[in-house]
């Protein structure tokens, strides 16, 4: 394996820090806890984490396959992702103090239908694909990446967002009045925001 434990340390980091940051996942897990309990929830989240293992695929193949092609641009590449977490960070303390809108497509009753919920609110989303494909070039040398790696960046971005869904559901009364205190999820986002710039100030020296 190539990768150094700084470099899995930081990525699994950015991974937490924008898990940390409420969205549309955070409504339907929550809606879906109330409603059905554990057993509602669960299925969004792995429906999530695949569409988490999707992206990150695709941006390790489809950036190696542009960089056989450019190898000058993997540099360039590393500040397109610090200005990706710069921009995503400051958007995030902009809007500290707006509130997380329900969508109903999220929280339809069944098991299927919380995991094509999940999979969807992934894959139909234009910031995950923009986060995996600005991201893992400022992380990793993906010219060196071997099958270990892969597996080792793939696991990650599987495994946390996982823990975190699935955490927030087991223990939704938590959840729940953090999300509705607008104090609290100023102070969330405000705190979120500043890591994603922190990250993104960081990337350039690794």
């Amino acid at each position: 394996m190539t990768l150094s434990p700084f470099d899995v340390a930081l990525y699994a980091g950015a991974l937490a820090v924008l898990f940390l940051t409420p969205g549309p996942v955070w409504v339907g897990l929550i809606a879906r806890s109330l409603s059905g309990g554990f057993h509602a929830a669960w299925p969004l989240a792995l429906g999530v984490v695949i569409g988490d293992v999707l992206w990150s695929l695709l941006a390790i193949f489809g950036i190696t396959w542009i960089l056989s092609l450019y190898g000058d641009i993997l540099e360039v590449l590393k500040w397109v992702a610090a200005g990706v977490f710069i921009l995503m960070g400051a958007a995030v303390i902009r809007n500290a103090d707006k509130t997380i809108g329900a969508d109903s497509s999220l929280t339809r009753p069944g098991m299927w239908a919380g995991f094509v919920a999940g999979l969807a609110v992934i894959l139909g989303n234009p910031k995950a694909i923009l986060f995996y494909m600005g991201m893992l070039p400022g992380f990793f040398d993906l010219t060196r990446l071997t099958a270990w790696d892969v597996g080792a960046i793939v696991g990650l971005s599987a495994l946390i967002p996982l823990v975190g869904n699935l955490g927030m559901a087991v223990f939704i009364d938590r959840a729940r009045r953090l999300v509705s205190s607008p104090t609290a999820l100023r102070r969330m986002n405000l705190s979120a925001g500043v890591l994603l710039i922190l990250v993104g100030l960081v990337i350039p020296f690794t």
